[in-house]
C-alpha cells in the first residue's frame, strides 16, 4: 500500500517525467485545477497558465536531489532553459493526489548575461 508520501512523490515525478518527454497533457493531469505558481521571475493561478507556459518553453528537468515530507515534495535539478542550465529549487505541494501549488527559487543571473 502507498503512503502519503510515495503518493506525492509519484505526482511530482509522472509531473516531471511528462514534462521532460513534453507530453503536456500528462503533466497537465498532475496539476489541480487551481494550481498557484509561484516563480522568480512571475506567478501563474491556474493549471492551464502554467501549462500553456511549459508548453511553449519546453524545459528539460535533471534531478539531483528529492525529498518528500508528507504532502510536500522539494526538487533540486537542473532545468535547461533554452540552452542555459540553471541550478533550481522546487517546493511541490500535493492536495489530493494533485500538485496544488510550486515555489521554484533560482539565480536567475545567467538568463539575463545570456541576453545581453
Amino acid at each position: 500500500m502507498k503512503t502519503t508520501e510515495s503518493k506525492a512523490e509519484n505526482a511530482v515525478m509522472t509531473f516531471i517525467n511528462a514534462l521532460n518527454s513534453e507530453d503536456f497533457a500528462a503533466a497537465r493531469e498532475q496539476l489541480a485545477n487551481g494550481m498557484k505558481f509561484d516563480g522568480v521571475m512571475g506567478s501563474r493561478d491556474s493549471a492551464e497558465a502554467y501549462i500553456s507556459d511549459m508548453t511553449r518553453m519546453k524545459f528539460k528537468y535533471n534531478i539531483k536531489k528529492l525529498f518528500v515530507n508528507e504532502n510536500d515534495v522539494c526538487l533540486l535539478y537542473d532545468i535547461n532553459m533554452g540552452g542555459t542550465t540553471i541550478f533550481t529549487c522546487g517546493w511541490y505541494h500535493i492536495e489530493n493526489g494533485k500538485i496544488a501549488s510550486l515555489k521554484v527559487v533560482f539565480d536567475p543571473r545567467p538568463l539575463f548575461e545570456k541576453k545581453g
